[in-house]
């Protein structure tokens, strides 16, 4: 109805590493995130022998929707070896990088034997390197061995922009999945003009103002914070769906409202653009629709590749 597709994430590196099912506890006041939990969490992921056991969600899920055109793509696993360390990095496995690698690699195979039509990929979320000895196994992982590359960047536009050069090398399609930190130097204004002069799909984090309580910055785990920040650190819209900055959804408007009329506004699958293999060199033509798809149509021609 409203040209909207979905990237699924299916497992979780960040935040609570011990989650529990059942009813979740409530929201501590002005704290980031602060119910936010791991899948699968230290238990499972510290233990070799029963990632076994989570092979049937993910092909169950990717099985179920691996030709539906709504899903854009497969994000596998969320910052995998994020050690958390400024809220549970005392609760987490010592060893957790290493697990995390085994079990993004398991999954990765796991997704291949499904065969999606949508591309697969983890997002790259720490420093990023021209070395790729520099880089970190799990990031390394990702960017050499998935369909297309992501990465997250909550740092400003000139550490962006050197971020990007260093993904073009790998000649594939870009999306950033994460941005927006305005008290970092990450805003709508100075990141999604540069995201759109590379072709580039961007992803802000949060929408609406809520549960998350994402609006207060990653300090309020040590800081603490009796009311709204005066500049809110992530989301888009408060509660009642008004604009927290209209100038930023008048930003967003303008950046991608041509698109849209010239488009027709019609959902288009990413998968159609980023089919699952690897990228040609050679430029396409701009003819897809919706406002994920048209950021990153005309960066490249997909081949798939054999089977």
């Amino acid at each position: 109805r409203h040209g909207l597709g979905v990237i699924f994430v299916l497992l979780d590196g960040a935040w609570d590493p011990n989650p529990k099912s059942g009813p979740q506890p409530f929201p501590r006041p002005h704290v980031h995130n602060s119910r936010w939990v791991q899948a699968p969490g230290a238990e499972i992921l510290g233990d070799p022998a029963r990632h076994e056991r989570l092979r049937g969600y993910v092909q169950g899920v990717i099985g179920r929707f691996r030709e539906d055109a709504r899903v854009q793509a497969w994000d596998l696993f969320n910052e995998p070896d994020n050690g958390n360390a400024h809220s549970y990095g005392d609760r987490e496995l010592p060893d957790k990088a290493q697990m995390a690698l085994a079990l993004l690699q398991k999954e990765f195979a796991w997704a291949r034997e499904v065969n999606p039509s949508q591309p697969l990929t983890v997002g790259a979320w720490r420093e990023l390197d021209l070395e790729p000895a520099r880089l970190s196994p799990v990031d390394r992982y990702a960017l050499e061995e998935f369909d297309i590359v992501s990465f997250h960047s909550y740092r400003p536009p000139a550490v962006t922009l050197r971020w990007i050069e260093v993904l073009e090398r790998y000649g594939r399609p870009i999306l950033c999945t994460e941005y927006l930190a305005r008290t970092l130097g990450s805003t709508f204004a100075d990141i999604l003009p540069l995201l759109k002069e590379h072709r580039i799909g961007a992803f802000n984090w949060g929408l609406v103002a809520g549960k998350t309580q994402t609006i207060y910055p990653w300090d309020s785990w040590g800081r603490p914070y009796m009311a709204p920040p005066t500049v809110w650190f992530h989301d888009l819209l408060r509660p009642e769906g008004i604009p927290y900055a209209p100038a930023e959804v008048g930003l967003i408007r303008s950046l991608v409202g041509e698109r849209r009329k010239a488009a027709g506004w019609r959902p288009f699958p990413l998968s159609r653009i980023l089919a699952r293999d690897r990228v040609t060199a050679a430029p396409a033509q701009e003819t897809c629709g919706s406002e994920i798809s048209s950021r990153i149509c005309g960066a490249f021609h997909i081949s798939r590749k054999p089977p």
